[in-house]
């Protein structure tokens, strides 16, 4: 109820504002007007109208800027507000799971499959808590533009984003069936951390959002030339449109915080969407074309693998058409010691 006042009072007041400084921008030109007319010498009228309707002018736009700062800053303070909700969430849940774990094995004599089971549970907080912290240090490193690390390499990416989809279903225990793979094989140029960041996230999402008997589909092609088209679908609830640029903002998850049910920092897409765009490359949201659900469409620069097959094999075909075989290098050999044979007979 706060932040909706909070955010109701700047803009009334704002547009309060706004309305009277047009008034009485509107009433000063009349009025000027109106004591220029019928005067013998109306110069002085025309440079008040002039000096002061500048003025008026220049005041309603600093009002307008304002109030445009000061939404953007209360949302952005409602966005950091919900973030710090998801991580100290995000935090608590893992440790408080951990420190259970901890005190029955150490209060109680478990038998060897609990103990193993434990000890898998207790990982899994372990990489919930390391995923946590490589969100934050990746959105940091973005906000400053830092460079990725690796180095740049051609990358089959059917085989990436097998490994990612067979990743994420380890970690929700979901069927590898719920990822359903169609592929072609296509080629990248990029840092592979980047690359699997961004799949990762966005198949990730999938799922995690997905129905309760959930169904992703991922699809790979190379459509036009340079360039290659992945597309990551599910069946869940769907994005409404007039949140659809939002999502990939700085902290921006729907609806509040401390209502949510699925884990999240809010910062998955974002970094998502930057690490597209350093790649030179375009990622969009739409509906799911059959049903109910959200599709991420991503486009980068790329091109098929057979395509780079062939270059590299005519490639090393010229280069051994270019190369001299052991025979003809024999052919020459035995020519040469013909004429030197000629020589000595004719010298002799």
């Amino acid at each position: 109820m706060f932040e909706r006042r909070s955010l109701k009072l700047p803009i009334t007041l704002g547009v309060v504002m706004i309305v009277i400084l047009v008034a009485l921008t509107v009433g000063w030109v009349l009025v000027t007007v109106w004591g220029a007319i019928g005067k013998s010498n109306p110069t002085l009228y025309w440079t008040f109208l002039a000096i002061g309707t500048a003025l008026l002018v220049f005041i309603l736009v600093g009002v307008v800027m304002y109030l445009t700062l000061s939404v953007k800053a209360i949302n952005l303070n409602r966005r950091q507000s919900n973030f710090i909700d998801s991580v100290t969430h995000e935090l608590k849940s893992p440790i408080a799971s951990l420190k259970l774990y901890l005190q029955t094995i150490k209060r109680r004599e478990l038998s060897p499959e609990e103990q193993q089971y434990f000890y898998r549970s207790m990982l899994e907080d372990v990489e919930r808590l390391d995923e946590l912290i490589n969100h934050l240090l990746d959105a940091a490193r973005l906000e400053r533009g830092g460079a990725s690390l690796g180095e740049i390499e051609t990358i089959e990416l059917s085989q990436l984003l097998r490994d990612c989809s067979e990743s994420v279903c380890m970690r929700y225990r979901v069927p590898p069936e719920t990822v359903k793979l169609k592929l072609q094989p296509c080629t990248v140029n990029a840092r592979r951390v980047d690359v699997d960041m961004i799949f990762r996230n966005l198949i990730d999402n999938a799922v995690k959002y997905a129905d309760n008997n959930p169904v992703v589909e991922v699809d790979l092609a190379c459509e036009t030339a340079g360039q290659v088209v992945v597309r990551v679908t599910d069946n869940g609830s769907g994005i409404p449109i007039k949140l659809r640029r939002k999502i990939f903002g700085r902290f921006v998850r729907v609806g509040s915080e401390l209502e949510r049910e699925k884990p999240g920092t809010g910062l998955g897409l974002y970094i998502v969407r930057n690490l597209v765009y350093r790649m030179k490359g375009k990622i969009h949201v739409q509906d799911r074309p059959k049903g109910q659900g959200t599709m991420f469409e991503v486009k980068l620069p790329g091109e098929s693998a057979r395509q780079t097959t062939d270059q590299t094999t005519d490639q090393t075909t010229d280069q051994t058409t270019d190369r001299p075989t052991d025979e003809a290098i024999d052919e020459v050999n035995n020519e040469q010691v013909a004429r030197q044979e000629l020589v000595d007979e004719q010298t002799n």
